[in-house]
């Protein structure tokens, strides 16, 4: 497979809680990097924008061997001109959110807040049962059941907004919609196959009765009819088979002529048959990453791991919706199993998170690995970590968007994306199940399936010597990926 353009195209990013810590965050760093903005930090002083750390597809290679980014080897497209944009239940302004969240420094919070202001937020769908009881007062930007009573006017609802959005922001790149509002509280459903799962959108909107489909269900099968990617950044069960069967293309292709005679045809008016693709679930940020990079340290030393005890507090939104009793069981299910595919089964690995409201996004975290080694010898690690938990996040969010573009373009199966995109997710699904758990075992599946697309290129002469001049500082990254594609025309 090859990449169809040099990823000039301007791609979309439309975020399901716009207006929550991540949303915000992302958003002014959207506008500092246009702006290229400059100010003032309590730890490095004056400090400037364009600034990208952690967003690897942003990033060129550096060092003798090329490692940490992507940019400049392959025509990824430059997060920098994305149209930013999503849904939220809360009408808080972007801008003034941002300042309430605490997350960026005042000065330039100060600067990106006017502009932020005036940034749309759609209105979100929302159901109260699939939330904690901490999220209900503030909820009152949403979808009513009045203008859209049922699961399917609100499914049509949000593809309305989504077409709105990329007519509006000139968007001739991919969209990604990426789930980050509240964790919700499991779905008790299971469908059969795509069809089953549109029949019982419908059914639950015409004969009154009543599925349990959460509203990240329904962005996501929008999302799939409009031929955009869907991120599940959460916990809850959104992904399952039924649901990504939509997200084939050739599925889609089929799914008017097939299903006209059960479902209304008005459900596929403007589909779109485009490669998109259903990647999660939650996003592997901070902690649980260097978890898995920790217990993968571990293993290839050759001990034996069998404490894994860990705990976090912050304050943020998230974690308040967390202290419910309906929403807490599935961040646990997700941070709990992590490491199930080693089948270590002596590890004793137990999770704790605290809302401390005090601490605002700064999530701290402790972990204590304690392994065997040597003549049953104990092996002990303490970690500390503290760090913004939206910044954190956000890299993450910037970059599987520019992913799911890159392999739409290149005409990528689900497999492949799922794959290459696992080290994103605690628990990588859809055609990522079954991916090693080991944080570095999975950025060589990253680079694996961008070698398979490329058809080898990653490894040709051409692209060594511009990676090579990129970590030099003698080309950018804007330079040899121009270069790259020159070379490969030729």
């Amino acid at each position: 497979m090859a990449a169809v353009s040099n990823g000039d195209a301007k791609i979309g990013i439309l975020i399901v809680g716009l207006g929550g810590n991540n949303g915000t965050t992302l958003l002014a760093g959207q506008i500092a990097n246009a702006r290229s903005l400059s100010w003032e930090t309590s730890a490095a002083g004056r400090v400037s924008a364009p600034c990208w750390h952690g967003c690897v597809t942003q990033l060129a290679p550096r060092g003798d061997h090329g490692g940490v980014g992507f940019a400049g080897r392959y025509p990824l497209a430059d997060a920098g001109r994305a149209a930013v944009g999503g849904w939220d239940v809360r009408p808080t302004a972007c801008g003034d959110a941002l300042y309430a969240n605490r997350v960026l420094e005042y000065d330039l919070v100060r600067q990106v807040r006017e502009e932020m202001n005036a940034v749309e937020i759609m209105r979100g769908v929302y159901d109260p049962s699939f939330v904690g009881e901490s999220q209900h007062a503030t909820a009152t930007h949403i979808v009513t059941d009045e203008e859209c009573p049922g699961p399917l006017a609100k499914m049509k609802r949000i593809r309305r907004d989504i077409r709105s959005f990329i007519e509006k922001n000139d968007v001739d790149g991919h969209t990604t919609v990426i789930w980050s509002a509240s964790v919700e509280r499991p779905a008790n459903v299971s469908f059969e196959d795509g069809t089953d799962l549109l029949g019982a959108i419908f059914g639950s909107s015409s004969d009154g009765s009543s599925s349990d489909i959460s509203p990240s269900i329904l962005y996501a099968v929008a999302a799939a009819l409009e031929g955009c990617s869907f991120v599940n950044g959460g916990s809850q069960n959104t992904l399952s088979p039924a649901t990504g069967e939509l997200f084939d293309a050739s599925y889609r292709s089929l799914m008017s002529s097939v299903v006209t005679s059960v479902l209304p045809s008005d459900i596929f008016a403007g589909i779109r048959t485009n490669p998109a693709y259903l990647l999660g679930t939650d996003f592997k940020a901070g902690q649980t990453k260097f978890k898995t990079a920790a217990v993968e340290y571990i293993r290839a030393l050759g001990l034996v791991p069998r404490v894994v005890a860990s705990s976090n507090h912050l304050g943020n939104n998230d974690m308040l919706n967390l202290t419910s009793k309906t929403t807490l069981p599935a961040k646990m299910a997700v941070k709990s199993n992590i490491f199930t595919p080693w089948r270590e089964h002596d590890l004793d690995h137990q999770v704790k998170v605290m809302y401390t409201q005090f601490m605002g996004d700064e999530k701290r975290d402790v972990v204590e690995y304690t392994s065997l080694g040597y003549l049953h010898s104990p092996h002990t690690m303490l970690t500390y970590t503290r760090a913004m938990d939206s910044v954190l996040c956000v890299p993450l969010m910037v970059d599987v968007a520019v992913w799911c573009d890159y392999f739409a373009r290149c005409g990528a199966d689900a497999a492949a994306a799922g794959r290459a995109t696992a080290y994103l997710f605690k628990v990588p699904e859809g055609g990522a199940v079954g991916v090693d758990p080991g944080f570095f075992y999975q950025m060589k599946e990253l680079e694996d399936v961008l070698h398979e697309m490329s058809g080898g290129e990653a490894a040709d002469d051409v692209t060594q010597v511009l990676m090579e001049g990129v970590a030099a500082g003698i080309i950018d990254a804007e330079q040899a990926s121009a270069l790259r594609v020159l070379a490969k025309n030729k």
